[in-house]
């Protein structure tokens, strides 16, 4: 018996139902193209990487070749010692990785709490914004260095009952008071930014203000600021180090001590490779996640 198909299909094309789409050639424009961009491309690797070895190359011999390049390289480049006291700055910087992670939780919640304050229409918390504003504007424009001071010599001095001395515990607050005025902001920002159709549209669904604000705006304000807010994650792991001058024993502390008792400065090199390598693998990850945005952005139109 004889299929269907077969004796269906006609002269000069196959059989098969998928076979019969005829094939595609570029055209002999599109090549030439093609060969234009290929030889384009090409060139700019070379000149990129030609002018990269130039510069770089120019500068590694101005620094060696320098009168006191020996001085510099045994003063801060001793990797022998380096290695040496590289357990106790590694021990100071888990200090500094612990005080991030509770900083960055506590920032996270005292922001968003500033940043819905200050986005609030109700008048009842009128106050509340005026003192959430004040709060913001006065830890954004003073240096952290100084809260820093503030917090932890200023504290101690009061005498209350009730508080502590603990230069870890204080260091950290004043971490978090400074931290806190940047990231309600970036979390204002991305608020705002959500437009209020989506709001309406939500009222008009039957969701509560409450639930309007959680299932609706946030979601879509903590999406547009992540890139920000990584940032601030990564400024927030190097200010870290500023609570040694209250006498918390991190990396940088660990390092002062050492080199303190030495007169040399590769505990600090040390350290400096220590934070360079949670911070730069962070840093990358925030321009994928910036690139990654924009690139979403563009395809629905929001760009």
């Amino acid at each position: 018996m004889t299929n269907p198909l077969e004796s269906t299909a006609p002269k000069g094309r196959a059989s098969s139902i998928g076979n019969d789409i005829p094939d595609w050639q570029p055209s002999q424009l599109e090549l030439t193209r093609k060969r234009i961009r290929r030889e384009q491309n090409r060139r700019n690797i070379l000149v990129a990487v030609g002018s990269s070895f130039l510069v770089l190359g120019t500068l590694v011999s101005i620094l060696i070749t320098s009168p006191g390049f020996k001085s510099l390289s045994d003063t801060f480049f001793a990797w022998a010692y380096g290695f040496e006291i590289l357990p106790k700055v590694i021990l100071g910087f888990t200090t500094n990785l612990i005080l991030t992670v509770i900083a960055a939780t506590c920032v996270s919640i005292f922001g968003l709490i500033l940043a819905l304050t200050r986005t609030s229409r109700s008048p009842a918390l009128t106050p509340f914004r005026f003192l959430a504003t004040l709060y913001v504007d006065v830890f954004r424009g003073v240096p952290m260095l100084l809260i820093i001071l503030l917090v932890g010599f200023g504290i101690p001095s009061l005498r209350l009952r009730g508080l502590t001395n603990n230069v870890f515990v204080l260091g950290t607050t004043a971490v978090i008071i400074t931290y806190s005025a940047y990231v309600a902001e970036v979390l204002r920002s991305g608020i705002l930014t959500v437009h209020p159709s989506q709001r309406a549209a939500a009222r008009s669904l039957g969701l509560s203000n409450f639930q309007t604000l959680r299932h609706v705006v946030l979601p879509q304000a903590l999406r547009r600021v992540t890139p920000p807010l990584l940032n601030d994650l990564v400024a927030l792991i190097k200010d870290t180090g500023l609570v040694s001058i209250l006498g918390v024993t991190d990396a940088v502390r660990a390092a002062q001590i050492s080199s303190s008792r030495s007169f040399n400065y590769t505990p600090y090199v040390m350290a400096a490779i220590l934070f360079l390598m949670v911070t730069v693998p962070l840093t990358r990850f925030t321009d994928r996640t910036m690139r990654r945005a924009i690139e979403r952005q563009n395809a629905q139109g929001l760009a």
